[in-house]
C-alpha cells in the first residue's frame, strides 16, 4: 500500500540510533545551520538562497556569519546596515 505522501517530507535528515530507532527531521528554511569558517558561530542558513545559482554544493560550500561578512568584504556589505 502507497503511503500517505502529503504526511511524508520531500527532504528529511535520517540519523539512525541503533536498535532500530531512527529520528527523521523535515528539512526545512527554519530548521538548517551552519558554522561561521571564521569565527565558529552557528547561524541558521536558507538552503534555498544558498544554492540559488545553481552552482553550490553542501560538501564545498562555506558560508560566513554576517559579522565575519562585513569585515572581509565590506566592499559588498556596505549597503546592508
Amino acid at each position: 500500500m502507497r503511503p500517505d505522501y502529503e504526511e511524508v517530507p520531500m527532504f528529511y535528515v535520517k540519523t539512525n540510533l541503533g536498535e532500530g530507532a531512527v529520528i527523521k527531521t523535515e528539512i526545512t528554511d527554519e530548521n538548517v545551520f551552519t558554522r561561521c569558517p571564521q569565527c565558529g558561530s552557528e547561524f541558521s542558513v536558507d538552503l534555498a538562497d544558498v544554492f540559488t545559482d545553481g552552482e553550490g554544493d553542501l560538501y564545498g560550500t562555506s558560508i560566513y556569519c554576517e559579522s565575519c561578512s562585513r569585515h572581509l568584504r565590506p566592499d559588498i556589505c556596505e549597503g546592508d546596515a
